[in-house]
């Protein structure tokens, strides 16, 4: 699995603030409708309720909200980058600026685990972390994002 098949141009955003970890989720959940249609308010009911088991921030700024979704027949990813970074009950207590999201079909097994440790072990990548960071247009995110990971896919 690759970023190039997790991710589309369209589901990539810089935001420049969000108020909270909710209003985040709803701006995740918005993303997720234009660029591949998944019902938003199920997206944000989904994320929470994901969410109320243990925060998904990981630390080092980075956040990897994940849900389960009927209706969709494959995982699909949104990368926001924020602006101004915002609390998320990260494992750190550090506040979070990059975000991506996985959004896998309900009986999605084996392939939304390796999705969610593509993005993990990815944005565990401190000089990756950097590049993104300092690009905040999302046709060059997307082109870090999968340029990056694709060439070391094999």
């Amino acid at each position: 699995m690759t970023f190039l098949e997790l991710l589309k141009p369209q589901a990539v955003k810089v935001v420049g603030a969000a108020s909270s970890k909710k209003r985040l989720m709803h701006d995740i959940a918005e993303l997720a409708e234009s660029a591949y249609g998944i019902h938003a308010a199920s997206a944000v009911e989904a994320l929470m309720e994901r969410e109320s088991l243990g925060p998904t921030g990981v630390g080092h700024g980075v956040a990897l909200p994940h849900a389960r979704i009927t209706g969709i027949d494959r995982v699909h990813g949104v990368f926001i980058l924020l602006d101004k970074p915002v609390e998320f009950e990260a494992v750190d207590r550090q506040p979070v600026d990059i975000v991506f999201a996985l959004f896998a079909p309900e009986d999605a097994g084996v392939e939304h685990l390796k999705a969610l440790a593509l993005v993990s072990r990815s944005l565990r990548d401190a000089a990756l972390c950097t590049k993104l960071r300092a690009n905040p247009d999302p046709s060059t995110l997307y082109a870090v994002l999968t340029e990056d990971r694709s060439s070391q896919a094999a």
